[in-house]
């Protein structure tokens, strides 16, 4: 077993499935002391508890409910003294829409549960980090949070947003021994994509050719490098977007 998580209470949200499964999966493997897996879909987060090497707890959570947010970050930090990573993951995709017809309801359920849980994450951790003086939190991002992803100006307005949150919060916390950073991955084999595929032959085929190597993600290729992100070993990496994504952005 590495050393890369060894000791540390982690904090996933979005563990249900995916990328955020494959990071709770990695950061107990890793040997971390505890790992909280939250998510809105409570028997998917409990059975990622269940499939962890080592010790876990779940947590049913709205990341868009900032009082929600607060109580389980608090409640983590009052039954482990403290919280050392946080990998801040949950998030939704929707069906494309062509700017114009675009619905102010579609829009503002992308920012609230993509974007704005993001700051409600990071605001909750913060404050109990800063009292620590450690701590390191990881965003997802995309990377449609570099480049536009066709068809979902919502959903790349809110990525973009994310990166620019955690260059925020890198800069005005790196003092405080504090590290901020962003994962952006490309297209990922997920629920999620899945779902937004929804059985189009034709268009699985074009984001999977999206990527340089020709297929998709594996979930676990974006965990590992959230681990890391998390572990001493990264302690000079801060206010970064790394893009995970086979050499995707650089066609």
């Amino acid at each position: 077993m590495s050393d890369l998580a060894a000791g540390l209470v982690v904090f996933v949200t979005g563990g249900a499935s995916g990328i955020g499964r494959a990071a709770a999966l990695e950061f107990a493997g890793q040997g971390a002391a505890h790992v909280v897996v939250a998510d809105l879909d409570a028997d998917g987060a409990e059975a990622t508890v269940a499939a962890l090497d080592g010790p876990g707890s779940s947590a049913r959570l709205d990341v868009a409910d900032e009082q929600a947010v607060k109580g389980v970050i608090d409640e983590i930090v009052g039954d482990h003294g403290r919280l050392d990573v946080a990998f801040n993951n949950a998030g939704i995709n929707d069906s494309a829409h062509r700017f114009h017809d675009l619905d102010t309801e579609s829009w503002d359920r992308m920012i609230r549960v993509n974007l704005s849980s993001v700051f409600y994450c990071m605001k909750h951790e913060l404050r109990h980090m800063v009292d620590a003086g450690h701590g390191a939190i990881i965003n997802t991002s995309s990377g449609a949070g570099v480049v536009a992803a066709p068809g979902l100006p919502h959903y790349t307005a809110a990525k973009h947003g994310v990166v620019g949150l955690t260059k925020a919060a890198a800069q005005e916390y790196a003092r405080r021994g504090i590290r901020v950073n962003a994962v952006l991955p490309g297209s990922t084999d997920t629920s999620m994509l899945r779902d937004f595929i929804a059985g189009d032959e034709a268009m699985a085929k074009i984001i999977a050719g999206s990527n340089i190597q020709g297929s998709l993600l594996d979930p676990a290729d974006v965990a590992s490098t959230v681990v890391w992100l998390g572990s001493r070993h990264a302690a000079m990496v801060n206010g970064q977007s790394l893009v995970v994504d086979g050499g995707g952005i650089v066609r």
